[in-house]
């Protein structure tokens, strides 16, 4: 009867090359995010996919533990703070929630649940700043904020709430040290990445779309499977704007007060909607051992019963434990194959089969999830080899995703090329950097820019397509999430 029930559910779920049905019913089937929730929007996180964004954010916290403090800021802020920065809350005024009745009492002042946290953390700023001494300032939360979306929602990736933001906020002496801030955050969500195995692009977001009250933002993007990038994180030099507008000054060595200047960067659940969309495949889930909840399980292969085989396998799932593996022993009475789907749908990353050939030998069986291949393996260094095979598969899965995206990035000299390549993947294309040149790029193809990248992806000689002058610069154009 499980046998049945499994093969039941594995018809569910669609090929990966029909990614929206694919992506939705695999959330579900694997037990990532229950979308039945009766409020558009907002989603119920699974025990299992809870798991999966425990370890995932375990990563981003370590790397940001290293020179930045975690704090807890409210998720009310008072509508006299929030309406303070003009072109900020411009930016937000469409998808703010308010909160107008304490019980039956309508509220003096109305609060903003937080869409972002600037207009909450910058009144402490202002009581906490006093003198160069106190500076920098790098501090971080994981909160919940709430956007009333107006878009198509689509779980971890557009949500009225959005259950894990990180965001950082920072505060400088100078704009330079400000700007060098900015840098350090992108290179902090790299390497955030390359440990969940997603290779991205790093570009500087045009003029009309830098975050509302910046200088300048600079953005992190990957490539789905359907083509559309996704912006998994960003980093904004804020300036002295809001320091003025909140006050915040500090005394410099000359003792003269003067505005700081400020950053702030963050990266949300879309980080998990990317590890499962780029590595899942047809069979479900694919995962990095690093966040994987379980990175291994151990399948008994009986034909009728066998104390020793069992036994083995149970020695062998108590050795990797004792290691810190995370281990599931699979006894139970379902056939092999019904127990390999399961253990695949979920990505568990290596499975180990003993069989009774495998016992003769002393040896076991390694199947990875992420190529399928087999390995015989003795039983005597199977916490090495197991060990060995979890670094192998973060450098494979990373490889081969960095590969994929390389092969859809295109290289264009029209706008009519940028039309037939924009539905597989990004184009490339020089810009003048100029803001009216590139709204009428952006028109003419139905595509945002995202930016001139970082490094020599964002140089090259050309023409711009509009205005016809010859740019060092090549930015990147794609279809958006």
């Amino acid at each position: 009867m499980a046998e049945k029930r499994t093969e039941e559910k594995k018809a569910v779920l669609p090929a990966k090359s029909n990614f929206s049905e694919w992506y939705n019913e695999l959330l579900q089937i694997a037990e990532i995010m229950d979308v039945r929730y009766p409020v558009k929007g907002l989603y119920v996180w699974f025990p299992f996919g809870f798991d999966v964004r425990k370890r995932t954010y375990a990563i981003i916290r370590e790397l940001l533990d290293k020179d930045h403090k975690e704090a807890l800021f409210p998720l009310l802020i008072p509508e006299t703070e929030f309406m303070k920065e003009a072109e900020h809350i411009k930016g937000f005024e469409n998808e703010v929630y308010w909160v107008t009745h304490g019980g039956k009492n309508e509220l003096d002042v109305k609060l903003a649940l937080r869409p972002t946290s600037e207009t909450a953390i910058y009144p402490m700023y202002k009581v906490w700043v006093r003198s160069h001494a106190d500076l920098p300032i790098k501090i971080y939360q994981i909160v919940n904020t709430f956007r009333y979306e107006t878009k198509h929602t689509r779980p971890l990736i557009r949500l009225r709430e959005i259950t894990s933001f990180k965001e950082a906020h920072t505060v400088h002496a100078t704009w330079d040290e400000a700007a060098e801030q900015v840098k350090e955050a992108t290179r902090i969500y790299q390497e955030f990445y390359r440990r969940l195995a997603i290779p991205t692009i790093v570009s500087k977001r045009p003029e009309w779309d830098k975050f509302p009250g910046a200088d300048y933002t600079m953005a992190v993007d990957t490539l789905m499977p359907d083509g559309k990038t996704l912006q998994i994180g960003t980093a904004h030099h804020l300036g002295n704007n809001f320091a003025k507008t909140f006050d915040i000054k500090y005394e410099d060595l000359k003792g003269e007060q003067q505005y700081a200047q400020q950053t702030c960067y963050g990266i949300s659940e879309r980080s998990i909607a990317a590890l499962i969309s780029i590595h899942g495949d047809d069979k479900g889930l694919v995962f990095p051992p690093e966040v994987a909840p379980i990175q291994l399980v151990v399948i008994p292969i009986l034909f009728g019963k066998s104390d020793e085989i069992t036994g083995a396998c149970r020695d062998v799932a108590d050795r990797l434990k004792a290691e810190g593996i995370r281990v599931e022993l699979d006894e139970s009475d379902e056939r092999p194959g019904a127990k390999y789907y399961r253990w695949e749908m979920k990505g568990v990353p290596l499975r180990v089969e003993i069989g009774p050939r495998d016992l003769k030998n002393n040896a076991a069986t390694i199947v990875r999830r992420d190529s399928g291949s087999k390995e015989t393996v003795p039983l005597d260094n199977i916490v090495e080899e197991v060990k060995k095979r979890f670094e192998d598969i973060r450098k494979s899965m990373f490889e081969k995703a960095q590969r994929q995206l390389k092969e859809r990035i295109f290289n264009c000299n029209t706008l009519d090329d940028v039309k037939n390549k924009i539905p597989d993947g990004i184009a490339r294309i020089p810009w003048c950097g100029g803001r009216e040149c590139g709204l009428a790029m952006e028109e003419a193809v139905g595509a945002g820019i995202l930016g001139i990248p970082e490094g020599e992806s964002g140089r090259g000689n050309g023409v711009c397509p509009m205005c016809n002058k010859e740019t060092g610069n090549m930015a990147i154009m794609a279809k958006t999430y």
